[in-house]
């Protein structure tokens, strides 16, 4: 029970709002490709395996990224208790888990085709490669915009087999998103970040924050305003499609930059957020 527990904190099992965030853009891009294709069974069996592949690779994500970070992890407040950094678990160890984790999602991931399968081993490059952003650039929430998000080509590919324009344009709406919700999420760290030398778009745009999350999640709208809202209708679409923009307008004016809980409460909203666009897309 005792390594059990460990295991759940260490990959955050017990925070669902993570592998959420990296499913519901999976979620888009088959709710786009039912659209054309039509197979509620396909639908649903692709759903389910992409719901998996989510927790597992955002499970091994987390362990990756406490490795290389758990220096950094030690002086920050939020972060300090963490397995890792507080030596409740070896790195070898938790390498042992985050390769078990992997090879699990390796066999959901074969489950698809060619293409998918090579848009899924291009994205293990990018997930392990975002902890080393926040060393380098201010902008790390964009290389995480586009790690996080591409589960939307791969969902496509998986049910038509190509990339088309209109998913590569959802693929970017979602990438300003991720820049919004997570400039409001990193907004927790500040303090911490700029004694440590962590480097953030929270950090960036401190003085500037709420102007960028306007224009971050502004972008995100127009661009889905182009796809799904060309020829307004009053039905169930339309409906949670405004709800989906609605609860973008509300986190901007309830997160206190100040105040950490205000902030991490914001970023939590966004779960809502997939939801909303999910059901707006399905019955578009």
């Amino acid at each position: 029970m005792h390594h059990l527990k460990i295991f759940i904190e260490l990959t955050r099992l017990s925070k669902p709002i993570g592998f959420m965030l990296l499913f519901w853009p999976c979620s888009w891009g088959l709710a786009y490709s039912y659209n054309v294709n039509q197979n509620l069974e396909l639908f649903i069996y692709y759903l389910i395996l992409f719901f998996l592949g989510s927790i597992l690779m955002r499970s091994a994500g987390c362990i990756v990224n406490d490795i290389v970070d758990k220096d950094f992890d030690k002086k920050v407040e939020r972060t300090k208790n963490r397995p890792i950094a507080s030596g409740k678990i070896s790195i070898k160890r938790s390498m042992v888990y985050a390769l078990i984790l992997c090879l699990i999602a390796f066999l959901i991931l074969i489950q698809f085709n060619s293409l998918t399968i090579i848009l899924g081993m291009g994205s293990m490059f990018l997930a392990f490669s975002y902890p080393f952003m926040k060393r380098i650039t201010y902008w790390p929430q964009l290389f995480l915009g586009v790690t996080f998000n591409w589960g939307i080509i791969m969902s496509w590919a998986a049910v038509n087999n190509n990339i088309s324009q209109e998913i590569v344009a959802l693929y970017v709406a979602a990438i300003f998103w991720t820049l919004g919700y997570d400039t409001i999420y990193g907004a927790q760290d500040i303090s911490d970040d700029e004694i440590i030398g962590v480097k953030s778009t929270s950090v960036k745009f401190k003085k500037n924050m709420k102007l960028f999350v306007i224009l971050s999640y502004f972008l995100t709208a127009l661009i889905i305003a182009y796809l799904f809202l060309d020829n307004i209708k009053l039905d169930l679409s339309t409906f949670f499609i405004s709800l989906f923009y609605a609860n973008l307008i509300y986190q901007i004016f309830k997160f206190k930059i100040n105040n950490p809980k205000s902030c991490l409460n914001t970023f939590k909203m966004n779960n809502y957020s997939g939801l909303f666009l999910f059901l707006g897309i399905y019955l578009n």
